[in-house]
C-alpha cells in the first residue's frame, strides 16, 4: 500500500509539472502573486539573519531571478528559528525551486521546509514599478548582457532658477531625462521619461548647488530607465528562447517623437512629468553611477 502510494504521489507531481505553463509572460514590475513566493521554515535559530539571507540568496537564486529574501525570527509560541519568504520574478522558477529544495538540508545540518506561498492577502492595486538596477539584473538574465543597451537621449535642467531670487525664498534643482533601451535581436526600443527634484536650503550656497545637482541628475536617470523598461514585456517559451514585445502603459508620445524634435520640445516648454512617480519603489540614488551612465553614451 505504501508503494502504491508513493507512485500515486510521485505522478501526482509530475501531472503537476506537466500542467504548469510553458509560457510564461515577466513583466519589469515587482512581482505579485502566491504563486512566485516561497515560504521556508524550519530553519536553524543557530544562524545570524544576514547569514540566514546570504545562503537562502544563494541557494534560490540557482533557480531563476529573485526580487527579494526575508528572513523573520519565529514566533514566541515556536520553536526558536526562523522563517523566509523567497520571492522570485517567474512562477515556474519559484515551482521548479519548491520541489528540488523542499526536505533538503541545503546549508544547514537538517531538512528545511519549502512550500508556495498560499496565506498571503490579495489586495487590487496597481502593480508597482521596479527599480531600475533591478530592471538591468532582469534584463540581463533573459536577453544576456550584451542583449540591450541604453544611451541618455536628454537630460535637461528644467529648474528655472533666477539669479534675483532672495535666499528666503525657496528653490530647487529639477531635472528632465529621456533614456531610450534598445533590443537590437527583437528590433525594439523604448523611451522612459523622468523627472527628479530636490529642495534646495541656500540656492546661493555652490557646494550645496553641486551636490544636489549631481544627485537629482542621477535620480532623473535611474527613474527614465525604469520607466522605458516599463513598457518591455517578456515572452519566456518553453524551449527557454525570448520574446520581447512593446506594451506602452498609456498613450505615449515620447516613442514616436523623433530625437530632434525631443530636444525642441524641452527647450521650448517647462515640461511638468510629475506622474512619473505613480507607485514606485524606492531605490537608493547610490547604486548607479550618473558618470558611467554618460561615459557609455558619450
Amino acid at each position: 500500500w505504501i508503494s502504491m502510494w508513493k507512485r500515486y504521489s510521485e505522478r501526482v507531481r509530475l501531472v503537476k509539472l506537466l500542467l504548469t505553463p510553458m509560457v510564461e509572460v515577466v513583466e519589469f514590475r515587482v512581482p505579485e502573486g502566491n504563486n512566485k513566493t516561497v515560504f521556508v521554515w524550519n530553519i536553524s535559530a543557530a544562524a545570524f539573519e544576514e547569514e540566514i539571507s546570504n545562503s537562502l540568496w544563494k541557494t534560490f537564486s540557482e533557480f531563476g531571478v529573485l526580487y527579494s529574501v526575508r528572513v523573520c525570527r519565529n514566533a514566541s509560541v515556536a520553536d526558536p528559528g526562523y522563517y523566509a519568504l523567497v520571492k522570485f520574478f517567474s512562477s515556474k522558477d519559484a515551482f521548479l525551486a519548491q520541489q528540488m529544495c523542499n526536505k533538503k538540508s541545503l546549508f544547514q545540518d537538517f531538512p528545511l521546509k519549502v512550500h508556495l506561498c498560499t496565506r498571503q492577502k490579495a489586495f487590487q492595486h496597481e502593480a508597482q514599478n521596479l527599480s531600475s538596477v533591478k530592471c538591468q539584473d532582469l534584463a540581463n538574465h533573459y536577453l544576456g548582457f550584451n542583449g540591450w543597451s541604453k544611451r541618455i537621449i536628454a537630460l535637461q535642467n528644467i529648474s528655472g532658477l533666477d539669479e534675483s531670487m532672495t535666499e528666503t525664498q525657496e528653490c530647487s534643482v529639477k531635472y528632465l531625462c529621456i533614456v531610450e533601451i534598445l533590443l537590437r535581436d527583437h528590433d525594439l526600443c523604448s523611451r522612459g521619461v523622468a523627472v527628479a527634484e530636490d529642495l534646495l536650503k541656500n540656492h546661493k550656497d555652490p557646494l550645496e548647488f553641486v551636490l544636489k545637482t549631481r544627485k537629482v541628475q542621477k535620480y532623473a536617470v535611474q527613474k527614465a530607465l525604469s520607466d522605458a523598461f516599463q513598457k518591455i514585456i517578456l515572452v519566456v517559451l518553453e524551449n527557454g528562447k525570448v520574446a520581447a514585445q512593446y506594451r506602452p502603459v498609456q498613450e505615449d508620445t515620447v516613442d514616436s517623437l523623433s530625437e530632434e524634435d525631443l530636444q525642441g520640445l524641452i527647450q521650448v516648454n517647462d515640461l511638468s512629468w510629475m506622474q512619473c512617480y505613480l507607485d514606485e519603489e524606492e531605490e537608493p540614488v547610490s547604486e548607479l553611477s550618473f558618470h558611467e551612465e554618460l561615459e557609455e553614451n558619450a
